[in-house]
């Protein structure tokens, strides 16, 4: 593998880099998006993804290697000036990389028998969706479906939440219609989050196939899909707000899915 130092932000490379964290379009155009953080990197290259080409912070006291993992391209050795330039986050690990995006289908997406599936209807904060891909994680959900987004997947910013997570959860991208039909076809329960004619959550089955489906937080859900819902739910608000941050309201109703999945699987064992 090559090696070249890199020691000004002028550099064709560099200023590459900047444009791809920058721009969606170009990330789109180019089929190309930026992963930086050691960890993040080591997710990606695990999940398959091809690296173009490596960043990494010049020390001549501890070197940086590349997370273990096959398709990695070029990599090049950039001075500490450069890196603070091109670095997304204040606190870093010494690493970036540009990597090739990939396709999220609805029609590649493969399910268990018994599926777990976060459904986000036009998100449009990278931080939320990157929070969100985080708890699916956490939770061994078995997809994260983004309808109508906002923001791209690739997004410096989603990733950085994510810690990696867009990279270890099956994510994909696709039109509320395409999804209502995927689900219904399958018979996936769909649960909408909502404050509006709902029930508890704690009190709807999810042992079963489920998908929780949230909104925005500023307008909630489309009609669209509480027509197609099979139960609406909600979280008790005790305070003077009506609202949690969407991540939160994933990771409360993901984590209700698991104790009644591991609920009735010590059934089964009894």
């Amino acid at each position: 593998m090559e090696e070249l130092v890199i020691s000004s932000v002028k550099n064709p490379r560099m200023k590459h880099l900047l444009a791809l964290q920058q721009k969606s379009q170009l990330r789109r155009e180019e089929g190309l998006f930026v992963v930086e953080g050691r960890r993040e990197l080591q997710h990606c290259i695990e999940a398959g993804y091809e690296v173009e080409s490596a960043f990494l912070r010049e020390d001549a006291t501890r070197p940086q290697p590349l997370p273990a993992g096959k398709g990695v391209g070029r990599a090049f050795t950039v001075t500490p000036g450069v890196y603070e330039r091109i670095a997304y986050r204040g606190s870093t690990e010494g690493v970036i990389a540009i990597v090739r995006a990939r396709q999220h289908r609805l029609e590649d997406l493969r399910l268990p028998q018994n599926p777990l599936i976060v459904v986000l209807e036009s998100v449009e904060k990278p931080g939320n969706l990157g929070a969100v891909l985080r708890s699916a994680d956490a939770a061994r959900a078995d997809a994260v479906i983004v309808c109508d987004p906002l923001t791209d997947l690739y997004n410096p910013n989603l990733i950085r939440s994510s810690i990696g997570a867009i990279f270890t959860v099956p994510t994909v991208v696709c039109t509320s219609e395409a999804c209502i039909s995927f689900l219904q076809e399958r018979g996936i329960s769909i649960l909408t989050a909502q404050l509006q004619d709902s029930r508890l959550y704690y009190d709807t089955p999810m042992a079963g196939p489920t998908a929780i489906v949230m909104g925005t937080e500023s307008t909630g859900l489309t009609d669209q899909w509480r027509r197609a819902a099979t139960a609406h739910i909600r979280i008790p608000m005790l305070g003077r707000l009506d609202s949690l941050n969407v991540s939160v309201s994933a990771a409360i109703l993901l984590f209700e899915a698991v104790r009644q999945r591991q609920g009735l699987e010590e059934c089964k064992i009894n």
